[in-house]
This record gives structure tokens, C-alpha cells and sequence, in this order.
């Protein structure tokens, strides 16, 4: 019997240990992983990649955040909504250019949203402003890693992160409270949520992903309005090509993204325009005060065909007939001439080289493999941002490259790790020897351009360069072990000699100020340009027109060359509109809805900024808005809304873009017959309480 009970006791399963609550579990893995396994990272990480992650956050933000006040309010005219916004809510929402809320800037406001709010949250300034725009930038370096590490692993993960934090045009607007920097936040975030809709393509969550690149290019609409959506065609081919589940269900795929964007931006437009005209401000750029207005004219289809109020396109400096001095002249080297090249186009031939030979190396690929569809995403990104602002006619700017930088370093990541990988084929290797020469080639034109800065980088750009393309060379024609061994040397002095001069003018970036409408990245050229091109940063002033000097400290980069200077920095406008402390204290003892209106927005901007009161903008941004009319305007004076005129040039708004018909005009001739001028400060200023005898 004993025997018996000691046997059966014996074969019982010993008891388990009563089970622990799920965050015990989690705190005891926790526990159980030495620290060095923490800092790694997930357990199917390599070892390096979590410390170079880190570094490259760090580094990314030392690199917008270091000294960032120091550009000030950067670009007055958004600097005054986001200072409009911290006064009234209402200016907030429509993007006011004034706290009084007559007209709005010519653009959505999502990103005076975010720094509005910051400028709330912790009082307006140029640090509050600005960091949100440094942060922005920050989450898009990590989206981009995250969403290229998916589909290409993490090397080439951190490859695209690092080489869009150091694409010279992304320190600038990273840096600037132009509406870019959301702008590129929405677009990236965009394409993470479109790479993870598709690996969950067969799974319900996958119409939760498209649902949210909807919202996301919604929100981009809202930034920038059809800019956002040049993405779009990239994100809708990855989804067709790459997603491993039927037609019918890729369709509803897109179908379910389409409304989300439909809804995202459809409930902004029909607030504004349900919104009474008389209760909320002028919609600025517009013709008929309405937002689709400004969608389908000027600042939108307008950007892309050209027409009124759109001056660019088909001159300027570096490029071809005309004077515009926008962007150059149209044509497929747009993006190699003076205007962009700095800016943006340092790694773009190597990049359309690894795009091209990717796509070759992977066209037995199946449908839905991964490789190719980051080529398709990435490299689509970017040929439709290239040629749509290489051949669009309208006003274009060099800054706006950096919509290009996601595509652009997801591109050479994914078909760069792609060719390394696959080296031993000839078509690789030759592939990266040529990506390499045509690199080191376009560096040393580029810093040819700015002879004066560091002319000891091109030399060793360029030998560098050469020693490693023969090494790269040598190594595709033979077998011998020396070659094999000598690939990771050759392999970084292939990225010292490519992203050398790039990194340069990142730098060169970071350490200076910036203001105004129009700036450049990069070091300022002989012929007064900036990134190899022209400039237009202007001053304070207006000095960014002919012949203007800009205040010490400030580089000396040309405006846009008429009159005026829409560059207009610090106190730039029409005219060359300053203020002093005599007009200062003279408006914010004004007393009245508006202390005082002027014609142009860059004048009411900076007078704004310097009283904390409201202007008025007649005419809007180029002095031709039809806000307000006379009648509207002499109405307003007789109802004491608006205490003083300041006269600004000739009275045709920005570079006297308003002409001889213009509300500008109209009512500067009415007030100067009716009023009488005096001089305060320097400026021309009538009182319009105390109008003339008779």
C-alpha cells in the first residue's frame, strides 16, 4: 500500500506556479534582459541597429534644434498669423494674417495651427514658433526609417533617415515657419501608413492603414493644398502593384483612402465657405473671397500652369529668358541649375541610376515583392515631384525641393542596399561604380558654384571619388581576395565622396539665419546667390530688392529683384516700409479695431510684430486682392475702425503687383485727397480721424 501511494504520488505533474498578471510578466522580461539586450533593441534587431537609431535622433535634433532662435520670426508674414492666432481664436482657425481678422494668409492653416498652439501653450516667440518645426522634422527622419526598414531592412533604414536629415533644403525648412514642414510630416507619415497597409492588406486593420493615409494627405491638403497630394500617385501604385490580396479588395482599399481624404479636407472647405463672409476674414489670393477659389487659382492649378499672379516658371537668374527670378527656366534640368541644385539635387543622379537598375534587377520579381515595391513607392515619390517642378510654369520656389527629400533618400536607400546586396552581379556593380562617378562628378560642379566656400572640399571630393570608383571598378573585374577585402574601405570613401558637399552645405545651413519670403539653403555664392543660386532671403527693409544691402549678420542674398523686394525681410514690404519707435508707440495708442491699414501684407506682417496690434492688409499678399473696396474701406473709416493709413511706395502692393486699378491705389489716391500726411518715424502716415477741411 505504501509502496503503491509513493508510486502514484511520484507520476503526479508537479504543481505550476500560480500565473502572474499580464504587467508583472512584461516587468519580470523586462528584468530578465541584461542592459545591454535593452539597448539593442527587439530580440530580430542586429546589435547596432538601436545605437545608431539613437544617434541619429540625437543628431538630427541637435542638428535643427542648436541656436534656433536666431532667425527671429524667420518669415514675417507667417510669424504674424501664428502671432494672430495667439489673440483671437478665430484668426487661429481661418489663418488670419491679423488678430482683427480682415483677411487671411494665402494659404491653409493646419501649420499655423500647430504653431499657434505652441505659441499659446508656452507664449509667442521665436522659440515656441519654431520647434514645432524642428520636431516636425525630427518625426520625419524616424517615419521615414521606419517606414524604408519594413521593406528594405534596418540598414538602409537609418541610410534614408541620415540622408533626409542632411539634405541641405530640409535643415532649412526644418528650421523656417513655412508651412513646408508639416507639409513633408503629413506626406511621410503618409507613405509609413501605406507600407503597413499593405502588409496587412488581407486583414480588416489594412483598411484602417489606407484609411489613415487618407486622413494624413487630408491633413497635407490642409498644409499646402495640391502639393500634398503629388505623393499621391506613388502611395496608389504601391497599393495595386504590392498588396498580396485580390483586385476587389485592392480597390477597396484605395476607395476606403479616397474618402478618408475626401472628408479630411472636404470639412475645412465647406467651414469656410458656410461660414457668413461678413463674420469671417477675406480668403487672401482668392478672387472671389471663397477657399476653392484659391484652390483652383493662383496658389493652386495657378502654381502649375501659370497665369495671374503667377510670375515664375520661365526665367531668372541661372536659367533661360525672362527675369522672374523664380526657379529658373522650365525644362528637365530645372533641378541641376543655380536655383536648385544646392538644394536638393547633390544625390539625385545617383539616385534616378540605383531606381533604374533596381527596377531592372527585380523585374522577375513576384508581384508583390517587397524590394520593388519600395522602389515604386520611393522612386515614384520623387519623379513626380522632379517633373512636376521642373516643367510647371507658375511661381516655384527652390525650397520647395524639400517636398522631394522623403522620395529621394528612400530611393537611394532601398536601391542602394539593393545593388550592394546583389554585387555580384556586373549590372550592380556597375550600376554603383557609375551612381558613385556621376555623384562625385555633380558635387565638384556644385561647389564650383561657391568658390569661396571651403574650396579645399572639392579637391577631396573629387579624390576620393576617383580612388573609389577605380576601386569599385577593379573589384567588378576580378576575383582576387584583396578586392573583396577592400570593399568596406571603398564603400565609405564612396559616402565621404558622395555626401560630402551635401553635408557641407547642411551644415553651413544650420549656422545661419534665415528671413524672409524666399530663401535658399547653403552657403551664400560670390554673385550674392545662396546654394549656388540665387538667393532672395532679403532683409529688413525690403532689402532683398535692387541694389538693397542686408543688416550685418545676415548673408547678402538677393530678393527677387523688383522693387520692393518681396524678400522683404525683418521690416520688408512695399516700398521699403521700416517702422521706429516713434510709429510703434503711435499705433498701440491707436485704440481702434485696426491701428492702421497699408497696402501689402509684408508691411502689415511686420508692423504687427513690432506693435502686438492689428493691421490691416489691403490687397492681401501682392497688393491685387479685391479686400477691401473703397466703399468697404471708407465705410470702415467713418465707423472709426481703422485710425491711420501709412502710405507704402508707389501704392501698388508688392513690387507694384497691384497696378494703377488696384484697391491700393484706389484708396491711397482717396485718403491723400482727403486726409492730410504727416511724418512719423520716417513714414508717411495719415490720420484718418481728422480728415481736411471740407
Amino acid at each position: 500500500m505504501t509502496t503503491t501511494t509513493h508510486l502514484r504520488a511520484a507520476a503526479r505533474p508537479a504543481p505550476r506556479p500560480a500565473p502572474r498578471s499580464a504587467p508583472d510578466a512584461r516587468a519580470g522580461a523586462r528584468h530578465a534582459r541584461p542592459p545591454r539586450a535593452r539597448w539593442r533593441g527587439p530580440d530580430d534587431a542586429p546589435p547596432w541597429e538601436r545605437p545608431l537609431l539613437l544617434t541619429l535622433l540625437v543628431g538630427t535634433a541637435l542638428l535643427y534644434l542648436w541656436d534656433l532662435g536666431a532667425s527671429g520670426t524667420a518669415n514675417e508674414f507667417y510669424a504674424a498669423a501664428v502671432q494672430a492666432g495667439t489673440q483671437s481664436w478665430k484668426a487661429w482657425l481661418f489663418g488670419s494674417l491679423d488678430a482683427s481678422n480682415f483677411i487671411t494668409v494665402d494659404k491653409p492653416p493646419a501649420a499655423l495651427w500647430v504653431m499657434g498652439l505652441s505659441g499659446r501653450l508656452f507664449g509667442f516667440g521665436a522659440w515656441s514658433m519654431l520647434v514645432p518645426q524642428a520636431l516636425m522634422g525630427i518625426a520625419s527622419v524616424a517615419l521615414l526609417r521606419a517606414a524604408v526598414r519594413r521593406w528594405a531592412g534596418p540598414g538602409a533604414g537609418l541610410a534614408a533617415g541620415a540622408l533626409l536629415a542632411l539634405t541641405p533644403v530640409a535643415v532649412l525648412m526644418f528650421r523656417f515657419n513655412n508651412p513646408d514642414a508639416l507639409l513633408v510630416l503629413a506626406m511621410t507619415a503618409a507613405a509609413y501608413t501605406t507600407v503597413r497597409a499593405v502588409d496587412v492588406a488581407h486583414r480588416r486593420a489594412g483598411l484602417g492603414w489606407t484609411a489613415a493615409t487618407g486622413a494624413l494627405l487630408g491633413l497635407g491638403f490642409l498644409t499646402k493644398m495640391l502639393q500634398a497630394w503629388l505623393v499621391l500617385p506613388a502611395l496608389a501604385a504601391v497599393i495595386v502593384l504590392a498588396a498580396a490580396v485580390s483586385w476587389r479588395r485592392r480597390l477597396a482599399l484605395l476607395a476606403v483612402g479616397l474618402v478618408a481624404m475626401v472628408v479630411s479636407t472636404g470639412w475645412y472647405v465647406l467651414l469656410v465657405d458656410l461660414w457668413p463672409a461678413s463674420e469671417r476674414p477675406y480668403i487672401g489670393g482668392s478672387t472671389d473671397n471663397s477657399f476653392l477659389d484659391l484652390v483652383l487659382g493662383y496658389n493652386g492649378l495657378g502654381r502649375i500652369l501659370g497665369g495671374s499672379g503667377n510670375g515664375g516658371g520661365s526665367g531668372g537668374p541661372g536659367g533661360g529668358s525672362g527675369n522672374t527670378g523664380f526657379g529658373g527656366s522650365t525644362g528637365i534640368t530645372r533641378m541641376f541649375n543655380e536655383s536648385f541644385g544646392g538644394q536638393i539635387s547633390w544625390l539625385l543622379p545617383a539616385a534616378l541610376i540605383v531606381l533604374v537598375a533596381g527596377l531592372w534587377i527585380t523585374r522577375r520579381a513576384g508581384r508583390t515583392d517587397r524590394t520593388r515595391a519600395g522602389l515604386v513607392l520611393w522612386g515614384g515619390w520623387l519623379l513626380v515631384h522632379a517633373l512636376v517642378f521642373s516643367f510647371m510654369s507658375g511661381t516655384v520656389h527652390a525650397y520647395y525641393a524639400v517636398a522631394m527629400a522623403p522620395g529621394l533618400a528612400g530611393t537611394l536607400a532601398v536601391g542602394g542596399g539593393l545593388l550592394w546586396r546583389r554585387r555580384e552581379l556586373w549590372t550592380a556593380r556597375l550600376a554603383l561604380v557609375a551612381a558613385l562617378a556621376a555623384t562625385t562628378a555633380w558635387s565638384v560642379v556644385l561647389l564650383r558654384r561657391t568658390p569661396e566656400f571651403l574650396p579645399w572640399l572639392r579637391w577631396v571630393v573629387a579624390v576620393v571619388g576617383v580612388v573609389a570608383v577605380l576601386g569599385l571598378l577593379a573589384g567588378a573585374v576580378t576575383r582576387r581576395a584583396w578586392a573583396h577585402r577592400a570593399l568596406p574601405v571603398l564603400l565609405v570613401g564612396a559616402v565621404l565622396a558622395g555626401a560630402g558637399g551635401s553635408v557641407a552645405y547642411a551644415l553651413d545651413t544650420a549656422a545661419t539665419t534665415h528671413s524672409g519670403s524666399i530663401v535658399s539653403a547653403g552657403p551664400a555664392s560670390a554673385d550674392g546667390g545662396a546654394g549656388g543660386g540665387p538667393g532672395g532671403q532679403g532683409g529688413p527693409g525690403g532689402q532683398g530688392g535692387q541694389g538693397g544691402q542686408p543688416p550685418s549678420g545676415q548673408r547678402p542674398d538677393a530678393g527677387s529683384g523688383q522693387p520692393g523686394g518681396q524678400g522683404g525681410g525683418a521690416q520688408g514690404g512695399p516700398g521699403g516700409l521700416t517702422t521706429s519707435a516713434e510709429l510703434t508707440t503711435l499705433l498701440q495708442q491707436a485704440g481702434t479695431t485696426w491701428s492702421a491699414a497699408v497696402v501689402g501684407s509684408q508691411s502689415a506682417a511686420s508692423l504687427e510684430l513690432s506693435t502686438g496690434t492689428a493691421v490691416m492688409a489691403i490687397g492681401g499678399w501682392s497688393g491685387s486682392d479685391a479686400a477691401p473696396t473703397l466703399e468697404q474701406f471708407q465705410a470702415m473709416v467713418a465707423a472709426g475702425e481703422v485710425h491711420y493709413l501709412l502710405a507704402s511706395g508707389d501704392g501698388g502692393g508688392m513690387g507694384g503687383q497691384g497696378g494703377s486699378d488696384s484697391v491700393g491705389t484706389q484708396i491711397t489716391t482717396w485718403v491723400s485727397e482727403h486726409y492730410t500726411a504727416t511724418t512719423v518715424g520716417g513714414q508717411t502716415v495719415y490720420d484718418l480721424t481728422a480728415p481736411t477741411a471740407g
